[in-house]
């Protein structure tokens, strides 16, 4: 009896151990990717369920360039930073918009978008020509975004959404009274669905740089830094780019 017990604790741990090891994400050929996958057209499923998107081609290009296999972890914006920090993966690619806060707390990459921000509103709503009008306003963003400092940065009150689409829809019905958001998924948005229900009513007037993001002093950065280069002299990102926006995004 006293065998049986002791080969069955010790097939427990075993058993415990080989889980253990097969949950580890150690493999140096494969780069865990957190992405939304619902922020078109950077992120999303396209209509055979796979997902695609600017940031998910690029990314995967990469990955090619500098030999790793790339496996993504759909993560909703607002927790996507506490999984990278958490190592549930290793890299943020979803439009991480460069700033000093994020350069002093993440490695990032050189930027491999750019674009400008735009304050969007019902068409029927000429009460917001600029940043200034957001003030005393409600906007929907993602509470974590760099959209929803700027937002608040102009007096406006935040309501929180896990993405552009339910920014939107909140729009739609009234309950918000603009979204600020990156001009080209504005674009995208109302190319795709011909909305005349909703208008780009004014900029912000800053120009963004988007990149990789990963834990601090992660060598990771460095290798992507040598694929993005490659990447641009062989026209690849340029390729990418007129893929989704029929222009170069990426300079």
């Amino acid at each position: 009896m006293r065998r049986k017990l002791f080969a069955a604790a010790m097939l427990a741990i075993v058993t415990a151990t080989g889980l253990t090891a097969c949950g580890s994400s150690s493999d140096p050929n494969v780069l865990k990717v957190g992405t939304e996958g619902t922020y078109s057209p950077y992120s999303y499923q396209g209509s055979d369920g796979k997902l695609t998107g600017y940031d998910v081609e690029v990314i995967q290009a990469v990955g090619e360039k500098i030999g790793k296999k790339i496996e993504f972890v759909q993560t909703p914006w607002d927790a996507i930073f506490a999984g990278l920090e958490s190592k549930r993966f290793d890299l943020v690619a979803n439009q991480v918009t460069v700033n000093d806060e994020r350069k002093a707390k993440y490695s990032l990459s050189q930027p491999y978008t750019t674009s400008e921000g735009v304050i969007v509103t019902r068409a029927d709503n000429n009460s917001i020509t600029s940043l200034t009008d957001l003030n005393g306003k409600t906007t929907a963003q993602s509470a974590t975004s760099n959209w929803a400092k700027v937002a608040q940065g102009a007096g406006a009150k935040v309501e929180a959404v896990e993405g552009f689409v339910q920014a939107i829809q909140l729009l739609k019905t009234g309950r918000v009274d603009a979204t600020v958001n990156d001009s080209l998924a504005v674009l995208e948005y109302t190319k795709k669905n011909g909305d005349a229900s909703v208008k780009v009513a004014a900029k912000t007037g800053e120009v963004s740089h988007q990149a990789f993001a990963a834990r601090k002093d992660d060598a990771v950065i460095g290798q992507i830094n040598t694929a993005l280069e490659a990447l641009s002299a062989d026209g690849t990102l340029a390729k990418i780019s007129e893929k989704y926006f029929g222009t170069d995004v990426s300079k």
